[in-house]
């Protein structure tokens, strides 16, 4: 019996898209280069600054120049990081009825604590999450599956006994490797090259209220 859920932040809680977007697109203005529209960030917006760097300057870690483009990066989205993020719709109608059969809830992301631990308290909850566990609280990020431990221990709930929303692959690799019930949230942040029929879900959602189905 599921007793907990656990989500994934961006492309899965809230749309963070726009404001990672505007800060790739400021990066790339201090460079000279053109920006990026919208329709490309999307689906890259769940991989962070790693990701996003790749979409605008096409280099990846190894390259010198990246540690340098990934720094000032996260500084333009500090400064921007809740402008244009808003909670996908639907998500606090399930956040209510989460409350309603008695069932705690948390987050598990990737993003760093410098920005999860401001952000989470801006956005709009009908109800507050449980436990935050963010991509740097446990040392190491998913798909390791310690950060999903870290939460269920969080809310006092046998990791079996959580269910976990996401939208990447790491995050059914982290939910499967930790012994909880993963579900993809085909809404978020999903490319056209990914191929999340193959990530090993237990099942898909078109809608945040669509989980409900899965409990």
């Amino acid at each position: 019996m599921i007793r907990a859920v656990l989500f994934d932040l961006d492309g899965t809680l809230a749309d963070t898209a726009a404001d990672l977007g505007a800060a790739l697109n400021r990066l790339l203005a201090e460079e000279g280069r053109p920006p990026v529209g919208y329709e490309r960030i999307r689906p890259v917006a769940s991989h962070g600054a790693r990701g996003l760097i790749h979409l605008g300057f096409g280099i990846d870690k190894q390259d010198p120049e990246f540690e340098d483009y990934r720094r000032r990066f996260l500084d333009h989205y500090e400064a921007s990081f809740a402008d244009l993020t808003t909670l996908f719709d639907g998500i606090n109608s399930l956040l209510q009825a989460l409350e309603q059969r008695g069932l705690k809830w948390g987050i598990v992301t990737n993003k760093p604590m410098r920005f999860t631990d401001r952000l989470v308290p801006a956005l709009p909850w009908a109800v507050a999450p449980a436990a935050v566990v963010s991509g740097d609280t446990t040392g190491v990020p998913k798909p390791d599956p310690k950060p999903m431990l870290h939460a269920a221990e969080l809310l006092g709930v046998p990791a079996s006994a959580c269910l976990y929303l996401g939208d990447a692959e790491r995050d059914v690799e982290a939910a499967r490797a930790a012994g909880m019930k993963a579900i993809i949230a085909s809404y978020g942040y999903i490319s056209d090259t990914d191929t999340p029929e193959t990530w090993g879900a237990d099942g898909f959602i078109d809608r945040p209220e669509e989980l409900l189905d899965h409990l």
